[in-house]
């Protein structure tokens, strides 16, 4: 009897042994699955130099973007399909909205308020008025309300940049120095993470966020970005707090898990070969619209992809949170 007992045992021991062996060597497999990819489809066409700066305006319900070296900021209405075109003296960064008529821009001179019924700026800070070697890119506004706007090395080669932190009067501060490529930045829902992205370093750095003072600390990768996906640029947060951003290079917009740095998804685009931001918008916050650009790209890349520079929407299957307009903090709803 003995012997019976130990065979039998032994043969359950050994299909445990069996089944946890596959169940581990199930997970790699798993991971290893590509995400699911969706498509964007063109929304308005235009031929911008460099599209960026996507911000949703929840009030008005349109979507203001720029032209950075095209020296254009943009409002295009979905409903009716009308795009208003605003020049501005120089290079403009990025656009923050304040009111029905004004919004914050970043020109090469400095941070200004536009007015959006006759194209006047007013000067709001100085910042970097006489850093001829930068100029300043990607920007959005904390839950309080203050601008978060980076700058950059015209020649993308060496880290002179820097991220600033102004407020309603102007009041300027630098929040984070060495920057090479200043670009994506978003808070999440609780108000207690930032996340931020310098291009070249192909990483997304999660910083603690004060919502009390305005402050960060903790700096962290979060998520790595492989190359063989394409550059991260302008950036975007869903209301699971899970990160969007365009690829550029990569001719699409991908989903990361912050948490873990896992690829969730990505949404081809087609059409266009740099990708540069994104925001959700829509009156469900639904609908995510791209921006892309037509610079740094051969007569043979324009040729294949001629929609490059447009405008561009997907359904993404999840929502976004309002973005915060300028001067203005964010609802706690």
């Amino acid at each position: 009897m003995k012997q019976p007992n130990t065979l039998i045992i032994g043969l359950l021991l050994l299909s445990v042994v069996i089944g946890c062996k596959q169940t581990e060597s199930e997970k790699p497999i798993e991971r290893m699955l590509p995400p699911v990819q969706k498509s964007a489809q063109l929304e308005y066409q235009i031929e911008a130099q460099l599209g960026e700066g996507a911000f949703w305006n929840p009030i008005s319900q349109q979507f203001f973007w720029v032209d950075i070296l095209g020296k254009q900021l943009h409002v295009y209405n979905p409903a009716t399909k009308e795009n208003r075109s605003y020049p501005t003296p120089s290079r403009i960064g990025t656009v923050v909205p304040q009111t029905d008529s004004t919004a914050v821009v970043a020109l090469d001179d400095g941070v200004y308020i536009l007015n959006l019924n006759d194209g006047a700026v007013s000067v709001l800070s100085e910042i970097e008025k006489e850093a001829d070697w930068n100029r300043f890119n990607d920007g959005k506004c904390d839950p309080l309300g203050n601008l978060w706007i980076g700058s950059m090395h015209l020649e993308e080669k060496e880290a002179l940049g820097s991220v600033y932190k102004i407020d309603a009067l102007g009041k300027t501060e630098k929040m984070i120095d060495s920057v090479t490529i200043s670009n994506g930045i978003v808070w999440t829902k609780d108000q207690r993470t930032m996340y931020y992205i310098d291009t070249p370093t192909a990483k997304i750095m999660a910083y603690d966020f004060d919502p009390n003072t305005a402050t960060i600390s903790n700096p962290r990768t979060a998520v790595n970005v492989p190359v063989s996906l394409g550059y991260p640029d302008g950036m975007a947060i869903d209301a699971e707090d899970k990160l969007w951003m365009g690829l550029w290079n990569g001719n699409a917009v991908a989903r990361y898990d912050p948490l873990t740095g896992n690829l969730m998804e990505t949404i081809a685009v087609p059409d266009a070969h740099n990708v540069t931001a994104c925001a959700f918008g829509g009156s469900n916050l639904d609908i995510l619209y791209i921006t892309t650009a037509r610079v740094d790209m051969t007569e043979e890349e324009l040729i294949e992809k001629p929609l490059s520079g447009s405008l561009f929407m997907a359904n993404p299957g999840v929502s976004g949170v309002p973005s915060t307009l300028f001067a203005t903090p964010a609802s706690d709803e």
